[in-house]
């Protein structure tokens, strides 16, 4: 049941980044709010980068980030980020297909070479925090971005504050 429930989570989120990454435009990539931000492409890469993510999380009872290595692509190229997104969610998708109930049970650590970076807990509870809500609060912050920078913010659960002005 909580499987069923996190693929069609999976999904249905899966399509709102979408419509908010298409949303951010080639002209604003270098835009960043302060000195210690991301620029709106690196933030934009780092949102479909998380997809990648579920491969080692979901598959692996020891994932080392810092031995598995991801050709990004460059951040200033918003076609290249969404060329990284659909790749990534396809991935995403068949570790997600692969999951078991005792699975989201097992323990799960991060590390980043020797150091434990997270861990170890249940699998489901990474899942949940390292890798459904991470997506969420970037997708936030790029929602910020975009409104800061002028652009429009498509609607990912209902009609957004723009779409519901009329001119």
């Amino acid at each position: 049941m909580i499987l069923q429930q996190l693929t069609q989570e999976f999904e249905h989120e899966v399509n709102s980044t979408r419509k908010l990454l298409h949303a951010v435009p080639e002209k604003d990539l270098g835009y960043k709010p302060s000195e210690i931000s991301w620029t709106m492409g690196e933030l934009a890469q780092h949102i479909a980068t998380i997809y990648y993510w579920y491969v080692g999380t979901l598959t692996k009872d020891v994932y080392d980030i810092a031995s598995d290595q991801l050709e990004r692509g460059d951040p200033n190229d918003i076609q290249a980020t969404l060329t990284l997104f659909e790749s990534n969610v396809e991935k995403a998708r068949i570790a997600l297909s692969s999951l078991t109930e005792q699975k989201l049970q097992d323990n799960w650590t991060m590390k980043a070479g020797e150091k434990v970076v997270l861990g170890p807990m249940p699998r489901g509870i990474i899942s949940r925090g390292f890798l459904f809500n991470h997506i969420y609060h970037h997708r936030g912050e790029l929602i910020v971005y975009l409104r800061a920078t002028g652009n429009k913010v498509p609607g990912l659960y209902g009609p957004t504050y723009e779409e519901g002005i009329k001119s």
